[in-house]
């Protein structure tokens, strides 16, 4: 393997979400500012909605004759 081709994986990340969360991790910067995380990040907080654009999850669910968990 090449030498001086891969940066440097040797610093202590603090990252920075815009929901006001912070977190430490390892990464090749020393700071990250990110938009979404897993504190704020629907799928994770259980707000994510199916979108059904079109009846295309409907469609689905007779075509494999499934039934849809009601919440």
């Amino acid at each position: 393997m090449k030498e001086g081709l891969h940066p440097e994986y040797n610093h202590d990340a603090m990252v920075h979400c815009v929901c006001g969360n912070s977190f430490q991790t390892g990464s090749t910067k020393k700071e990250l500012k990110v938009e979404v995380c897993s504190n704020c990040h629907p799928f994770y907080t259980g707000k994510q909605k199916m979108l059904d654009t079109g009846g295309r999850v409907e469609k689905f669910m007779k075509k494999f004759n499934l039934k849809m968990d009601e919440k």
